[in-house]
C-alpha cells in the first residue's frame, strides 16, 4: 500500500507543505504567539521530519515525543483544544491549497488527531 507521504509527493511535497503551513500558522493570531522566540528554520526542519515519519515516509525524526515537546506550551502558555483545532484547520487549508485530494487530507487529519492527547498532555 502506498503511504500518504508517497501519495502526497514525497520530500518535495513535504517541503512545500511545511513552508505554506507555517506561513498560515504565523499569520494566525489564534496561535502565532506560541512561536515567539522559536528558531523557525529549526522548527520547519523538525516539522518536516516529523510529518514525513507520521505520514509513512522515512523515519528521520529525532525530536522529542509530542507530549514532551508540547508540555511547556501547555503549562506556560495554556496550549489547549482550540489551539490544536486552529493548527488542524491550517493544516487542512495548506493541503487543500496544494491540491491534495480530500481522501488524503482525511487520512492526514486522522493521523494528526491521533496525536491530540499527547500534544495537549491529556
Amino acid at each position: 500500500m502506498t503511504s500518504i507521504y508517497d501519495s502526497l509527493g514525497g520530500s518535495a511535497a513535504m517541503d512545500a507543505a511545511v513552508d505554506l503551513f507555517y506561513q498560515k500558522v504565523l499569520a494566525d493570531d489564534r496561535i502565532n504567539y506560541f512561536f515567539d522566540g522559536i528558531d523557525m528554520d529549526r522548527q520547519r526542519k523538525m516539522q518536516k521530519a516529523f510529518l514525513t515519519f507520521a505520514l509513512g515516509g522515512p523515519n528521520n525524526y529525532s525530536g522529542r515525543g509530542m507530549r514532551a515537546a508540547h508540555k511547556r506550551l501547555v503549562e506556560e502558555k495554556g496550549l489547549a483544544e482550540p489551539h490544536f483545532d486552529a493548527v488542524m484547520e491550517n493544516l487542512g487549508a495548506t493541503l487543500k491549497e496544494l491540491n491534495v485530494p480530500d481522501e488524503l487530507i482525511a487520512q492526514a487529519a486522522e493521523t494528526a488527531m491521533a496525536l491530540k492527547p499527547d500534544v495537549l498532555n491529556q
